[in-house]
C-alpha cells in the first residue's frame, strides 16, 4: 500500500510530530511505501539523506502555512495513494487534506496532543481565535476524517473538552519509539567528546524544547532546591531553545550559584542523542502538557526510568509498571521528583531502569506499534467519508 504523510515541517527541532512521522516510516512493515508533503523549503538542510520521498512544496510566510501549491498538489496526486495521514490540527495542512480528499481519498488525522485544554487555559486569547477556526475549518476537517488518532485513552478524552462541537470518530492507537541507533558504550562516547564536562558525572537528563508548556522554570527551581540533597548530581538540558528562554533561566542557575552542576547542550540528534540517554541516570520531564512524550519512551529504550509530571498523559501507566516516578507539575512536585530519586538505594535505581526497558519492549517499540496505525487503512472503517459541511475556503 502506498501512504502519504502530511506535515507542515519535518524539522527535528519542532517537536513530536517530526519525529512521529520520520518513526512511523522506518518501521512500517512490509507491503507498505511511504512519501511525505511538506511546506518546507526545498533545500532545507535537514530533508538531506532521508531515505524516503519528500515532496517540499515551501517556503511559506506565515505560522498558520497557506500555501497555494499544496492543494492542486494534492488532487493531482491523490489517486496515487491508498491512504494518507495529515498530521496535527490548525494549520493550512489539514483544510487543504479535508478538501482535497474527502470522499477520494481516506485519511486519517494524528491530532498529536493539540487538542487538549491545556491550551484553551493557558493563552485564552489564542484560544477565541482557534475558536473561530474550529467552528468554521478545523472541525469539519476532523468530521471528514475516517478517524482522527490519540496515543492514549486520557488523550481522546480531554480532547473533547477544548470546544462544544467535539464529534467525531477517535481512536486509540499504540504509539513509541525506536530502539537505540548505537551500543551504549559509542553513543556515550559521541556524546562525551562534544560535552566533555559531564564525563565522570551523574546527571538527571531533561530532552525536549525549553519551552514553558515543557515546565522548564519549574525544573530549574526545583534543582536549585534540591541541589543541597545530593552535591553531587548534575542537571543536563537538551533541547532548542525555540523561546528564547535560556538566558533568563541561566541568570536564575547563576545567582543560585549552581552554573557548574547545570549543563545546556543545544539541540542533540542521532548517536549524541542516544548518548545522553545512555549516560544519564534518568530522565525528567516536568511538562504542564503532553499528549505521549516520544523522549520518554526513548528513554525509557535505553533503560532509563522517567521522572515526570502527572500531566504527561503516559505517566500513570508507567509509573504504576514501576519505571517512573509522578507527581503534579509544580515546583514542589518536580522537588519531589527529584528527592525521591535521591532517596533510593543504587538496587531501587537499577531496578526501575530493568523496568522501564520491559516496558518500552512491551508497549513502546514503534517496531510493532506502527503496524497497527498503518494496517488502519486495511480495514473497512477507513472508506472515505463525504465532506460534512460547506467547502469553507
Amino acid at each position: 500500500m502506498r501512504i502519504l504523510h502530511v506535515i507542515a515541517t519535518l524539522n527535528p527541532a519542532s517537536g513530536g510530530p517530526a519525529a512521529s512521522v520520520r518513526s512511523l516510516i522506518e518501521f512500517s512493515p512490509a507491503g507498505y511505501s511511504n512519501e511525505v508533503v511538506t511546506l518546507d523549503p526545498p533545500g532545507a538542510p535537514f530533508l538531506n539523506g532521508l531515505s524516503f520521498p519528500v515532496h517540499a512544496l515551501g517556503p511559506t510566510a506565515t505560522k498558520y502555512g497557506l500555501n497555494r501549491r499544496l492543494l492542486p498538489w494534492l488532487r493531482q496526486n491523490r489517486s496515487r495513494f491508498n491512504g494518507v495521514i495529515v498530521n496535527g490540527l490548525w494549520q493550512y495542512c489539514g483544510l487543504a487534506a479535508s478538501r482535497a480528499l474527502a470522499g477520494n481519498t481516506p485519511y486519517i488525522v494524528f491530532a498529536h496532543g493539540m487538542l487538549d485544554p491545556y491550551f484553551k487555559r493557558r493563552f485564552p486569547f489564542k484560544h477565541l481565535k482557534k475558536s473561530i477556526y474550529w467552528y468554521v475549518a478545523e472541525y469539519w476537517n476532523l468530521c471528514s476524517a475516517s478517524r482522527v488518532l490519540f496515543t492514549t485513552a486520557r488523550e481522546s478524552e480531554l480532547a473533547r473538552q477544548s470546544f462544544r462541537l467535539n464529534r467525531w470518530s477517535a481512536q486509540v492507537v499504540p504509539f513509541g519509539a525506536s530502539r537505540p541507533e548505537t551500543t551504549p558504550e559509542f553513543g556515550k562516547q559521541a556524546f562525551y567528546a562534544s560535552f566533555p564536562k559531564l564525563q565522570g558525572r551523574r546527571f538527571i537528563l531533561f530532552l525536549g524544547r525549553i519551552n514553558r508548556k515543557k515546565g522548564c522554570d519549574l525544573l530549574i527551581e526545583a534543582f536549585i532546591q534540591a541541589a543541597a540533597l545530593d552535591p553531587d548530581l548534575h542537571l543536563a538540558i537538551a533541547g532548542p531553545d525555540e523561546q528564547h528562554w535560556r538566558a533568563s533561566l541561566q541568570r536564575r542557575i547563576a545567582r543560585a550559584g549552581l552554573d557548574a552542576r547545570v549543563h545546556w547542550t543545544g539541540p542533540i540528534y542521532g548517536d549524541q542523542k542516544w548518548g545522553a540517554y545512555q549516560a544519564c541516570e534518568a530522565f525528567i520531564l516536568p511538562s504542564h502538557q503532553e499528549n505521549f512524550g516520544i523522549a520518554v519512551a526513548e528513554a525509557m529504550a535505553c533503560g532509563k526510568p522517567a521522572l515526570l509530571s502527572n500531566q504527561v498523559n503516559i505517566a500513570p501507566e508507567i509509573s504504576h509498571a514501576g519505571a517512573a516516578l509522578m507527581e503534579p507539575d509544580t515546583v514542589q512536585g518536580t522537588l519531589q521528583l527529584f528527592a525521591r530519586w535521591i532517596q533510593l538505594s543504587p538496587q531501587e535505581r537499577q531496578q526501575m531502569g530493568s523496568l522501564a526497558r520491559n516496558t518500552f519492549e512491551t508497549r513502546y517499540d514503534m517496531r510493532t506499534n506502527a503496524a497497527a496505525i498503518m494496517d488502519l487503512f486495511r480495514t473497512s472503517d477507513a472508506e472515505p467519508r463525504p465532506i460534512q459541511a460547506l467547502d469553507h475556503a
